[in-house]
């Protein structure tokens, strides 16, 4: 239908659907706005953290690991628990420079908020050209950097931002199988072992996956007894 218009328009707006009538609009339940983690999100007073300690013989003293964290959309189905800021503190002052550096850094990624898990991969991936050390358990650790990856690792599992590789119940059987069945062949060799307090089998190599020495020949093919990892796929 035409509309004969027979005075000057000196303004106009776009109607748009939230302008419209409530009688018009459609009955609706409403929605509580989600909150993600975001750069502006202001500090709350009190945070919920976690501190982990780090003792490396390249260090005289420990060092204690703090991980922050704030509470999203709390008492809602969304609520959720992200990091929001690391401190790091020791006795030791002779890498205080990058250790106050690499806080800050990953501070700010914490609080820009998306995937921060990558995180865990580029710590871990740093190797000390001193070379590393072996943690208790004989875990294989190239720097301390990369022990700090594997810490903030563990964090971000507890709070559900990563979750293990699960290996099937069936893989996890023919790994413990063959476990026995090597174990039976170095018999004498293990029993000294096992009266010596290690895990695995005597003469396992370090795994290049999980930095644990426990990847031995089995069947022809190098197979890890601790997280299943194998050449031959």
């Amino acid at each position: 239908m035409t509309i004969r218009i027979s005075k000057k328009i000196k303004s106009y707006s776009v109607q748009r659907p939230q302008d419209a009538s409530p009688a018009a609009m459609p009955a609706s339940e409403p929605q509580a706005e989600v909150i993600q983690m975001h750069e502006r999100l202001e500090r709350p007073e009190v945070l919920i953290g976690a501190t982990y300690k780090i003792k490396s013989p390249l260090f005289e003293h420990a060092l204690y690991v703090t991980i922050n964290d704030i509470v999203l959309n709390a008492g809602t189905a969304h609520e959720a628990r992200r990091p929001f800021e690391i401190f790091i503190n020791s006795k030791n002052m002779d890498h205080f420079q990058w250790i106050v550096a690499l806080t800050r850094i990953m501070s700010a990624v914490f609080r820009k908020g998306g995937d921060v898990t990558f995180l865990v991969e580029e710590l871990k991936a740093v190797f000390d050209p001193r070379g590393g050390y072996f943690k208790p358990g004989g875990t294989y650790m190239p720097s301390i950097v990369a022990e700090l990856g594997l810490i903030v690792e563990q964090h971000l599992k507890s709070i559900g931002l990563l979750k293990d590789a699960e290996i099937s119940a069936a893989q996890r059987a023919l790994i413990e199988e063959k476990r026995a069945a090597y174990e039976a062949t170095l018999k004498p060799a293990a029993d000294a072992a096992t009266a010596d307090g290690a895990s695995y089998p005597p003469g396992a190599t370090l795994c290049g996956k999980c930095n644990t020495p426990a990847v031995v020949l089995m069947d022809g093919c190098a197979t890890c007894l601790a997280c299943g990892y194998s050449k031959c796929g």
